[in-house]
């Protein structure tokens, strides 16, 4: 569930007492209502970027779900300041589901050696604190803290080697170009049926939330369908929506369900009137500063019981199809490299190349420790 106030700790000194850094220098909370400290942020986490894939895609709203009063039930940030008071490293943590806490650790690339490691010290050891923190108000014994780094950042491997994080999983980062005659790829992207499956929006009336029960079976097959998967925890429909929602690039028209309407095998149910979900893919929009908008897909599933009749190639050909109407010029998604599923090679087939490679870094974290 949802908490009703943070389970992190919110004064960084009490995580970090004497943090090893020169003079003048301070670790403090960053002010979010600050427009130089967020366009500070953006600057660092583009920097970051940058450097590790070639090229910068964060906004402001990137750094604002991370660091505004909204977010802030579920994240809490840190930052070290130099003695003019610029920031010069960030980190944030997420209290993603129990027993899984995401963690962002950025370090200015313009710092020399020494004191970026200082600062890169300072931000681990205060995210050890608040492992420590949000595994015991959830009653945990153990907690993870996840964290990622691009393919060949060789700065942040030193820094998360001698912390104790290991490399876990690699993902590849995979786009694919949309052609405007592609919207043809399905009948209509809102709703069309093939081999016995309906691929559909969720319902949603005006511009309210969309049926309960439409979400919760979105919830409901992705639960069932990332159940055996890496790394999987599992998280309340609650803390579901809320994390969704926060997604700068979130729309409730890029959520589509696959039902099976024919042939459906006894083991699946649904309530009364409807037809068992046996796929779910959440789609967001990446917003492009300078040229036309991407269509990401942040989330697709299929249910065990329904693998084998198209339905995930179906979900694909939607999410392609409802680009393509919007005018959109590519659509971007993440696939585990060591899948047991051998998912990129549907995605392949379907015309995803991969742009760049990052990959997850995890440090267990004794709650009593």
């Amino acid at each position: 569930m949802i908490p009703e106030e943070s389970r992190f700790e919110s004064d960084p000194e009490e995580l970090v007492g004497d943090p090893p850094l020169p003079d003048g220098w301070e670790i403090g909370t960053p002010d979010a209502t600050d427009r130089f400290e967020v366009a500070r942020l953006t600057h660092l986490l583009r920097a970051h970027e940058r450097h590790g894939r070639g090229w910068a895609g964060a906004s402001v709203d990137d750094v604002l779900v991370e660091v505004s009063e909204h977010g802030l039930r579920t994240r809490e940030n840190v930052v070290v300041r130099d003695p003019e008071g610029q920031i010069q490293a960030w980190g944030s943590v997420h209290d993603r589901a129990g027993g899984r806490m995401l963690y962002v650790h950025i370090v200015s690339r313009e710092l020399a050696h020494p004191i970026a490691r200082k600062c890169s010290e300072v931000l681990i050891e205060w995210a050890r604190g608040q492992a420590r923190a949000v595994g015991a108000a959830r009653g945990l014994e153990t907690q993870q803290i996840d964290t990622g780094a691009f393919e060949g950042d060789d700065r942040q491997y030193a820094w998360l080697i001698s912390a104790g994080f290991r490399k876990v999983r690699t993902w590849w980062q995979m786009t694919r170009p949309v052609e405007p005659h592609e919207v043809e790829l399905v009948p209509d992207p809102d709703e069309w049926e093939a081999r016995g499956a309906r691929f559909r929006l969720v319902d949603r009336e005006g511009q309210g939330l969309p049926d309960e029960e439409d979400l919760r079976a979105v919830h409901d097959v992705l639960e069932a369908a990332f159940t055996d998967h890496f790394n999987s925890f599992e998280e309340s429909y609650a803390e579901f929506l809320h994390r969704l929602r926060e997604d700068p690039g979130h729309r409730w028209n890029h959520w589509w369900l696959a039902e099976l309407v024919d042939d459906v095998p006894e083991e699946l149910d649904a309530p009364a009137g409807r037809h068992p979900a046996v796929g779910a893919l959440i789609g967001t929009v990446s917003h492009n500063a300078t040229g036309p908008d991407s269509s990401y897909v942040s989330y697709i599933g299929v249910v065990d019981a329904a693998r084998g009749r198209g339905v995930a190639k179906g979900l694909l050909r939607t999410v392609i199809a409802d680009a393509a109407r919007r005018g959109r010029v590519a659509v971007g998604l993440e696939v585990d490299a060591d899948s047991s599923t051998h998912a990129h090679q549907l995605y392949e087939s379907m015309g995803w190349r991969t742009k760049y490679v990052t990959e997850s870094w995890h440090l267990d974290v004794g709650v009593t420790d």
